[in-house]
């Protein structure tokens, strides 16, 4: 039982039975018919009303009406009208392995008070299992809330078999995932990173699968000292591996003195993300701007952990020509949706732009005060520009033919959505989880009339809750000396 109206066709359990004996084939054709198709994709745009077409793991066709085609007489037909089929959603920023710590700390005052309460205590007594359980979690409830790509910084690497964990979480969950591997800040680890990121690729094979991989660092040395902090050394080992490199604790003053020293020693560019990217200064931006160098925004965590000035830097990026991806950042403190990170932006930054006028503050790079955003630029930023943002921009992002088949239906008809007037403006201000009826990625069926697939939630339950309450225990105990 649901308890929300469906109208779409996914309520026929013959249709869901006909697609999962057919997973996993190549040949199998999946036809979207009657939906508002918003594909992000600037020459293909909206169509009011559309098809689109599935070719085992591929968007294969968008246009108004292919029926006629000669490729889709054995497709199983979905009748998507009253729905908006939009690109699945790119979570750029995300610490999964504290899935089971979901809001311990919801009024966290700042950064230290995340870092005190997560790094420094639950951190350090993670066992491999612990990394299992929140990682994967964490992906399920990305794929509920319509995020079909993830990239996890893994920052909690103690062990090979930590980073083993998640990994196989990630696998496991069926999101399409992105590893970004990252030694511990604090506690005792092994010190097997980063040169364990080689076997991980090796053994997870690479770029092969759903599961991809990036090298993940700190900006400075402030937070965990010089080990962590980006520099000449780890961009070699990223360049060897061949992986694109996510840079996180980018803000102030420090951080930007950082990235000048990146672009004298030649490491900017657009393999590289630099995470929230708030405070710095003008110069920094020139740098990031002239270089191609991406960045991915975390608008809540900015906002409400009050990091640097705690003001998501979209006006400065897009002031430096740079179109920035969206991240959760940490679910400790946070929402896990991208609903929730595309509506703080969107009303953060108007509310900037209108004080801008006023003369109540001034933009980085920007020759008078920043225009409004709108809907479709932060729907933009949540699907296209987040695959790009992670290396992934020719693999997702857009309802492109030849893309992979990453999309979410999102029912227009529901109380909170009817009638449906503007697709964009609905999906950015109207939807929410309840109204994500389908997911695919890749082309498979994650989520269906509403309802996640192969997901025991009484197991995982209660999986969630002793692996939280173990941890909280070996904290205790370890705070107390074994006590």
């Amino acid at each position: 039982m649901h308890p929300f109206h469906r109208p779409t066709d996914t309520a026929r359990p013959e249709l869901l039975d006909r697609l999962r004996r057919t997973d996993g084939d190549p040949g199998r054709r999946i036809l979207f018919t009657g939906a508002t198709v918003v594909t992000m994709d600037p020459a293909l745009g909206t169509l009011a009303t559309g098809d689109l077409l599935v070719a085992g793991s591929t968007v294969a066709a968008v246009g108004p009406d292919l029926r006629a085609r000669g490729d889709v007489a054995d497709a199983v037909v979905v009748d998507a009208s009253g729905t908006i089929l939009v690109p699945g959603f790119v979570d750029t920023h995300r610490h999964a392995w504290q899935g089971q710590l979901r809001r311990i700390i919801p009024d966290v005052d700042d950064l230290a008070g995340y870092v005190g309460a997560t790094l420094a205590r639950y951190a350090p007594v993670y066992r491999p299992e612990d990394m299992y359980t929140g990682t994967r979690l964490a992906a399920l409830g990305a794929v509920d809330a319509g995020i079909t790509t993830m990239l996890d910084f893994s920052h909690n690497s103690r062990t090979a078999a930590h980073s083993d964990a998640a990994v196989q979480a990630l696998v496991d969950s069926g999101i399409r995932g992105i590893h970004a591997a990252m030694g511990p800040h604090f506690g005792d680890w092994d010190r097997q990173w980063p040169a364990d990121l080689g076997r991980l690729v090796d053994r997870f094979g690479g770029g092969s699968g759903l599961v991809t991989f990036r090298l993940a660092a700190l900006a400075t040395a402030e937070i965990a000292g010089p080990a962590l902090a980006f520099g000449p050394g780890l961009a070699r080992v990223a360049a060897e591996l061949g992986v694109g490199v996510s840079v996180d604790a980018v803000f102030g003053r420090a951080s930007s003195a950082a990235v000048l020293d990146w672009e004298r020693e030649g490491l900017l560019g657009d393999r590289l993300t630099l995470i929230h990217a708030t405070g710095l200064t003008g110069e920094a931006w020139r740098a990031i701007g002239a270089s191609g160098t991406r960045v991915s925004l975390a608008p809540t965590s900015e906002a409400q952990i009050g990091l640097e000035d705690a003001v998501p830097a979209v006006d400065e990026a897009l002031a430096a020509g740079v179109r920035p991806g969206l991240g959760i950042d940490v679910e400790v403190a946070l929402a896990n949706d991208m609903f929730t990170q595309m509506r703080a932006l969107h009303a953060i930054q108007r509310m900037r732009a209108v004080h801008a006028v006023h003369g109540a503050g001034a933009v980085h790079g920007a020759d008078g005060p920043p225009d409004r955003i709108t809907t479709a630029d932060v729907l933009d930023f949540a699907t296209r520009q987040g695959a790009a943002t992670v290396g992934l921009g020719a693999t997702t992002g857009t309802l492109t033919p030849g893309k992979q088949a990453d999309l979410l239906m999102i029912t227009a008809d529901e109380i909170n959505n009817l009638p449906l007037n503007d697709p964009i403006g609905t999906v950015v201000l109207g939807a929410d989880a309840r109204n994500i009826d389908t997911v695919l990625i890749a082309g498979r069926v994650r989520k269906w009339a509403g309802r996640l697939l192969d997901v025991d939630l009484p197991a995982l339950r209660a999986e969630a809750a002793a692996s939280r309450d173990r941890v909280h225990r070996a904290a205790a105990d370890a705070a107390g000396g074994g006590r």
